[in-house]
Parts: structure tokens; sequence; C-alpha cells
């Protein structure tokens, strides 16, 4: 008895207890400063999971990838025998698939409201534009030599910062990179309010981030509603194929929520359902962070690339807005655009923040939230681009 436990901590190694630290910062940011805490708390624990010696939740195979789930039949005899554990269940079924990344964007689209998109269709510029950070940190770590194609176009979809396509893209493109890549990507879109407002203050001046725009939006017809999700999902899937499952489970969930007749369904997919996939999809990715996985170089140029990617996101937003101003009668607060990156809702909280700061008239809220949600949109279809190139 003794021997087991003397054979179990003879077997940590400092990488080990440093990934123990790394998986209590996580805990900590999401219990004491509520930073995306459906999220942090399941990862950090997932991390502690696999981080304990012969704990057998997570085993790997030699090149540092999860081992492969036998079927069905053989399931319980390899868990017991310690060919596999739970957690290769819950990755091979669940994220390598891309059940659960495409399930959750299903409930994502439950509790979107796209009104204020379909009120300003520019909107879809700003989310586009914003999209400059994925391209750019793409061909960067491409270049750099530290990433293969694959790898440098997950490492660039951080910038899109929206998460169930950062997943469903690494997964099929770059399985190794999943567990740095999604808690890189999470971490710094809880970091959105400190990493955007700088940018923001070095590209625009006082003067436009006072400009008043109207607190109302124009009132979007049910009908519109209905046609949005339906028109999104057909027009997306002829031009980019591949981004057709992301778009599809996104609009389906979108038009239960709208169409007036299925609300229990929308409350059912944007409530617990949501709920369940958003923690084992935590727990299985902080599984996918060992120690001698995640200490590695790439680890560190992924930490540094994604600042980037949100930066020129952000700045792509911007510059698309304050070059629509060049031909609008009615000037735009620039701002805006800077929501384009698609951390809902706080990219758009940070716009509404700052611009009360330069004027306190200003309700920028439901303006920004447009280039939002139109983000979302945006980065679905960058995800299918990269799928259709690389796979």
């Amino acid at each position: 008895m003794f021997g087991l436990y003397d054979t179990a901590f003879g077997a940590l190694s400092w990488g080990n207890i440093l990934m123990f630290l790394i998986a209590g910062l996580l805990i900590y940011l999401g219990i004491a400063k509520k930073m995306e805490p459906i999220l942090l708390v399941p990862i950090g624990f997932g991390i502690l999971m696999v981080n304990l010696p012969l704990g057998g939740l997570m085993v790997y195979t030699p090149d540092g990838l999860p081992a492969e789930v036998p079927t069905l039949g053989g399931l319980i005899q390899a868990i017991g025998n310690g060919e596999i554990g739970l957690l290769n269940v819950l990755y091979t079924y669940g994220i390598e698939s891309g059940v659960i990344p495409l399930l959750i964007f299903l409930g994502v689209g439950a509790m979107t409201d796209f009104r204020p998109t379909i009120a300003r269709p520019i909107s879809f510029l700003f989310g586009a534009t914003a999209q400059l950070g994925v391209f750019v940190v793409f061909i960067i770590a491409y270049c750099s030599g530290l990433f293969t194609a694959n790898e440098a176009a997950c490492v660039g979809i951080i910038g899109g910062s929206d998460g169930p396509p950062t997943v469903y893209l690494t997964a099929a493109l770059a399985p190794k990179l999943l567990g740095t890549i999604t808690l890189v990507a999470y971490s710094y879109m809880a970091l959105v309010p400190i990493i955007q407002p700088p940018v923001i203050k070095a590209l625009t001046s006082k003067k436009e981030r006072a400009i008043f725009m109207k607190p109302q939006l124009r009132q979007v017809s049910k009908l519109e509603e209905i046609l949005f999700p339906i028109i999104i999902f057909i027009v997306s899937a002829l031009l980019v194929p591949k981004s057709m499952p992301l778009i599809g489970m996104f609009m389906f969930g979108n038009l239960l929520r709208v169409s007036g007749v299925t609300d229990r369904l929308a409350q059912s997919a944007g409530g617990v359902f949501i709920d369940v996939l958003t923690f084992l999809l935590g727990l299985t990715v902080g599984a996918l962070m060992p120690a001698e996985v995640f200490f590695t170089g790439q680890t560190l140029a992924i930490i540094g690339l994604a600042v980037v990617a949100f930066a020129l996101g952000t700045a792509g937003g911007l510059w698309a807005a304050k070059l629509v101003n060049l031909f609008l009668k009615e000037k735009i607060n620039p701002m805006i655009g800077a929501a384009g990156v698609s951390a809902v809702p706080m990219s758009a909280r940070v716009v509404q923040r700052m611009g009360q700061e330069a004027n306190p008239r200003n309700f920028l809220l439901m303006h920004a939230m447009g280039p939002n949600m139109a983000g979302a949109v945006a980065t679905s279809v960058v995800a299918g681009i990269f799928l259709g190139m690389l796979m």
C-alpha cells in the first residue's frame, strides 16, 4: 500500500508541479475574479487530474496525442486494463468528433440576438475586417518555422475570439495543440477589457471616440428575424461549404429562438444543455495539457501570437469603421468596429464604457452588438475556409 504512494510521488516531475500551479491560478481566476469561470474552473481541474501520476484518466500515445478509443464492444475492458482512460472517451466521442463544440454553438445560437446586426447590415463589414488578426497571425506563425500550416491556422483563429470555432478547427487540424490553444483563447477572451482599450486609444482620437450615435436602432420585423438565420446558412454553405457544420448549428439554434413556436427548445438549448456540454469541454481540454505537452516553445509562441491576433483584429474593425465614415453623412463612432472581435458581449461592453468616458451622452452597446454578432459568423466562415484549404 505505502509502496503505491511512494511510486506515485516518485513519478511527480517539476513539470507536473508547475502545471498544478497553473491549474490553481486558473481556478483562482475563475472563482475569485470571475474570469470565464464556466470554462477556466473545469479546465483548471482537468489539468490537475491529468498531471497527477498514475491516475489513468487520460492515456497518451508516445507522440503526445490521446490514445485511440476502441469500439464500444471493447470499451469497458480497455478502461479496466488501463489502455485508455475515461477522459479519452470524452475526447474521442466529444471533441475529436466535433460533436461537443458544434452542439455548444447550437446553444450559443439559441441565446444570440441578431437584431442589432440585422438593423445595421454594415456590421458584417466590421465583423469581416476584424478577422485581420486571424490571417496575419496565420502567416506569421507559419513563416516562423515553429508551426506547420495546419497548426498556424489554429493559432491564427484565436484572433477571432470565438471558442467553438477555435475548438472545432483545432480538433480537426492540430489536435496536439488543442489544450494549449483553447486555454489561451478563452483566457485572452476574459482579458479583452484589458487588451482592447490601449489599441482603441492608439488608433482613435478623443474626438472620434466622442462621436454621438442615437441610442435606438431601427425596428426589426419578425419576418426579418426568421429569414436571417436561414439566409445566412444558405449563403455561407454555398460560398464556404466547410463552414456548414458550424454555421448550421449556430443558425439552427437562432431559428429556435426567433421562430416564436419553439421557445421550449431554445430555452433547453441555451440552458442546462449548453452548461453540461461546456463543463465536459473544459474538463477534457484541461486533460489535454500534461506537462510534457504544455511546456514547449510552441506554447510561449502561441501566448505571444494570440495577443497580436487580438490587437490586429481590433485594429481591423476600427480601420474599416473609419474608412466607412469617409462616405457617410451621419458619422458612426469608429469604436463599434472594434466590437467585430467576437468576444461576446465583452468587446461590446468595452466600446460602451469607452464611449461614455469620451461622451457621457453616448450609449453604444446596441450599436456595438451588431459587429459583435457579425464577428461570430465571420469567424465560423474563416474556420471553414481554413478547413477547405488544409484538411
